[in-house]
């Protein structure tokens, strides 16, 4: 059985997947974008390095900051992940649950559904694009594919020019190459997706996770990767990095970034929610006990039918 819990930060997917691994020793894979990154830690509310380390979780902190990790690059991780589990499940004669769990939605999308990307590094008509500085780069990207610009800092240089090179490899940009996708589900998954009964009480819970992350000592672990990385990585777009990094650049006081970290992540929930709600099959449950006892029974059902 695989399942795939989704849905918008700070909601307890973490917390419901560890829950089930517990009661039926199955395996965990990461479908968080910034959880992969192995020195940020407390800002993604990533589990204990005793979990990620322990042989049942997958795909937490394989990459550092300063390689970029990209959608392809998780497509194929993912993939590979899966393929990997289905097939030590045959070798050993077991059938062990896999619980992907995060609230990337187009990362997700991307690996259990297919999605093509190219993987060719053409240098194809790119000189004249190299010698523009960053603001001009984005701006040729606004041009040809405005929606990927939307999603990309204008600093993030290199995701800016891969953009660019997919519209002169493909001839059309990439936004349109994954609209022609035919949307097929590549495997048997069950989306459980976790919500609130109210938009107040999910603003309400992430307000605290906030708060208990700062407690937590997200400025001082924020403030060590200032201190020895480039600012301008894509990993450092991640909501409660940026916004302490234009605390640390003194554009902003303390006060200013912190209340950005939560309404900033209150943005993403309402993006989040949206996504799942349109691109994805998910089943929705505003309880965790809800949530899993329908894991429960979806899980018994699979093992009266082997």
């Amino acid at each position: 059985m695989i399942f795939c819990i989704v849905g918008p930060t700070g909601i307890g997917k973490s917390y419901l997947s560890e829950k089930y691994r517990e009661k039926y020793n199955c395996y965990i894979v990461n479908g968080d974008c910034f959880q992969c990154y192995k020195e940020m830690k407390i800002g993604t509310a990533k589990i204990e390095d005793s979990l990620i380390e322990d042989g049942n979780h997958f795909l937490f902190s394989i990459q550092t900051v300063n390689k970029e990790y990209t959608i392809y690059d998780y497509q194929k991780d993912l993939r590979a992940t899966i393929d990997h589990l289905l097939s030590l499940n045959k070798k050993n004669n077991v059938d062990r649950d896999i619980v992907i769990v995060g609230g990337s939605g187009l990362y997700l999308k991307s690996a259990l559904y297919d999605f093509v990307f190219n993987e060719q590094t053409s240098l194809i008509n790119m000189e004249k694009y190299e010698k523009l500085d960053n603001v001009s780069l984005h701006e040729e990207l606004k041009k040809i594919d405005p929606i990927e610009a939307s999603k990309i800092h204008y600093n993030n240089r290199k995701r800016v020019m891969r953009a660019i090179q997919i519209y002169l490899e493909n001839g059309e940009n990439k936004s349109s190459l994954i609209q022609k996708q035919e949307h097929k589900l590549l495997y048997d998954v069950t989306f459980i997706g976790l919500e609130t009964i109210s938009r107040d009480s999910l603003y309400d819970l992430i307000n605290k996770r906030v708060d208990s992350m700062i407690g937590e000592g997200l400025i001082e672990e924020a403030r060590e990767l200032y201190s020895h990385y480039d600012h301008s990585l894509r990993a450092f777009q991640a909501i409660g990095y940026k916004e302490l990094f234009s605390y640390f650049d003194n554009q902003i006081d303390l006060e200013t970034s912190i209340n950005l970290i939560k309404q900033h992540s209150r943005n993403y929930a309402k993006r989040q929610y949206t996504y799942f709600r349109h691109q994805l099959p998910v089943k929705w449950f505003n309880s965790l006990s809800l949530a899993f006892n329908y894991m429960e029974e979806k899980h018994r059902g699979t093992k009266k039918d082997l």
